[in-house]
């Protein structure tokens, strides 16, 4: 059983009320949940995570992957060579990490269970 439970698209946004109807639409999901992070007003809505604000310390992130478990992530990136860049800590969202990959990329990884 994999321990990633979800790929998460992050959209960069001027205005989240604006778009919030389409993302709900193309979702299926009436529920939105939102919440502010560093001066980053964001919402979770179905696969899509939306930012808006401040948010040029974030745009270097490939994706958010939300997994049952950080240790094995931890385990996983550390026999890669893998950077944590910043974290395990807590989050609105649950714990998080973000790494940067051997190959450049840079992952954010929420344990939400």
């Amino acid at each position: 059983m994999s321990n990633i439970t979800a790929v998460i698209a992050r959209v960069f946004v001027d205005d989240i009320d604006q778009v919030l109807p389409l993302y709900q639409r193309l979702a299926g999901v009436d529920q939105v949940k939102r919440f502010g992070f560093r001066g980053v007003e964001l919402a979770s809505v179905g696969p899509f995570l939306l930012l808006s604000g401040d948010t040029a310390a974030y745009r270097d992130r490939v994706a958010t992957l939300q997994v049952e478990r950080l240790a094995p992530v931890i385990a996983a990136l550390g026999e890669a060579g893998a950077e944590i860049v910043e974290g395990p800590s807590s989050t609105p969202n649950g714990e998080r990490l973000i790494a940067r990959h051997p190959d450049g990329s840079v992952f954010e990884y929420i344990a939400s269970g």
